[in-house]
């Protein structure tokens, strides 16, 4: 399972980067593969070890901001291992290969 998170404190102004990073560290810390972009992190494992690592980062950002805003999309393909780099992988090979032919 991949899961795509975003965690955003509210009410503490518009600088937010700090707590961000208190969220980030949390996944990084966690040993799962992940990624951070500039609008989502996205964590890969099993159902119980992704949801706890959300639950974590999103605590690590409410115990210093008095309200939290969270944004999940989550990929469930049981099975699936090494998803973040394998999915990645098949778009730039298809990007290799140059426009598609229109269908038709």
């Amino acid at each position: 399972m991949i899961v795509a998170f975003s965690v955003t404190p509210l009410g503490v102004g518009e600088d937010v980067g700090e707590y961000v990073a208190d969220a980030v560290r949390v996944v990084r810390e966690s040993g799962l593969p992940h990624r951070t972009d500039a609008m989502f992190t996205s964590v890969e494992g099993d159902w119980d070890q992704v949801m706890d690592v959300v639950r974590r980062a999103v605590a690590a950002v409410e115990r210093r901001a008095p309200r939290v805003s969270l944004v999940l999309k989550a990929d469930i393909r049981p099975g699936v291992t090494d998803g973040l780099t394998a999915k990645v992988a098949t778009v730039e090979r298809y990007l290799s290969q140059g426009p598609a032919e229109p269908a038709g």
